[in-house]
């Protein structure tokens, strides 16, 4: 006859046996709240998207809704072929890297300019910010009629001034009148992200830099610029998520007309105008997929830089 030994069972292991169910009541007591917020977000965002993509496979006009039959790919290869949505992608493409660049020169001037101390700093950086806190149609419209009327708009009146011409600027540069609205609104959200950045560096490094005789200049390059890179990756990737989605300010200021039609303003003449609902939800599905994709470079980025920031501390 043999003698079972068993093991003895020590204190932390029933301390551990014991919390286990309180431990899953609680995080399930944590989570619960969330619940209805994370319902709410996947019927507003998430459903419509799903029932837009299974849409995008349909030959579908809204106004012959008996005639619709399943076409599987081809609205995305008339997306990806047709001559006027390719001239609007490239127009999309166009307008957007135009906004992002000369919004982030223009954010990083003025991002050096509030991070001196000077006085009337605090005025100055709030009505900096303001052009990004206006509607945006709000914006277009200020710029169509304030600024872009031929008869009385602020910059046919300055240039009557001084005796020079009156133009029509949405007519004879519609593309530009766009792009200039839209810098005029975005440049204070990359200037805040800069400014953010230039806040964040080592003062002792360009204390120690300054005193080896370093010229602004050559503090700028070698230690403000690499240090501002990843702020403006974010700032470049954040502007691109936004803009690649403008529609108020092309269809407030020229109505897409001129060559200005993007297409998220091509996916609105495509649904309301022609009524063509699986072609423009072809073209919305490809535009929320480029979105994300820059939207994934963007987290990255992110988390990089909240890396960076808890290896410092």
């Amino acid at each position: 006859m043999t003698a079972t030994t068993t093991a003895p069972v020590t204190a932390p292991e029933l301390r551990t046996a014991g919390r286990r169910p309180d431990a899953g009541l609680r995080a399930w007591a944590t989570r619960a709240p969330l619940l209805p917020a994370l319902i709410f977000m996947i019927a507003v965002t998430q459903l419509p998207f799903v029932a837009t993509l299974v849409i995008s496979f349909f030959d579908w006009n809204s106004l012959y809704p008996d005639a619709r039959r399943f076409a599987g790919l081809d609205n995305y290869r008339q997306v990806l072929t047709d001559a006027d949505l390719r001239q609007s992608v490239g127009t999309t493409i166009l307008l957007t890297a135009t906004v992002v660049l000369v919004s982030l020169v223009l954010g990083l001037l003025l991002a050096l300019l509030l991070d001196r101390r000077f006085k009337g700093r605090g005025v100055v950086r709030t009505l900096l910010i303001a052009p990004f806190l206006v509607v945006p149609v709000a914006a277009a419209l200020l710029w169509k009629h304030v600024l872009y009327n031929p008869e009385y708009g602020l910059l046919n009146g300055l240039l009557s001034y001084v005796g020079g011409p009156q133009p029509d600027w949405v007519s004879t540069t519609p593309l530009l009148a766009v792009e200039a609205s839209l810098v005029w609104q975005w440049t204070p959200f990359m200037m805040l992200i800069l400014l953010a950045g230039l806040q964040s560096r080592d003062p002792q490094q360009i204390e120690a830099a300054r005193v080896d005789g370093a010229s602004d200049w050559q503090v700028f390059r070698h230690l403000t610029l690499p240090h501002l890179r990843r702020y403006l990756e974010l700032g470049a990737l954040l502007g691109s998520i936004y803009i690649v989605q403008n529609f108020d300010a092309v269809f407030t200021i020229t109505s897409g007309g001129l060559g200005t039609a993007n297409l998220p303003y091509t996916v609105y003449q495509s649904f309301y105008q022609a009524h063509e609902n699986g072609l423009a939800s072809a073209a919305g599905v490809l535009v929320v997929l480029g979105s994300l994709v820059i939207a994934t470079f963007a987290l990255r980025v992110v988390s990089s830089l909240f890396r960076e920031e808890v290896s410092r501390a």
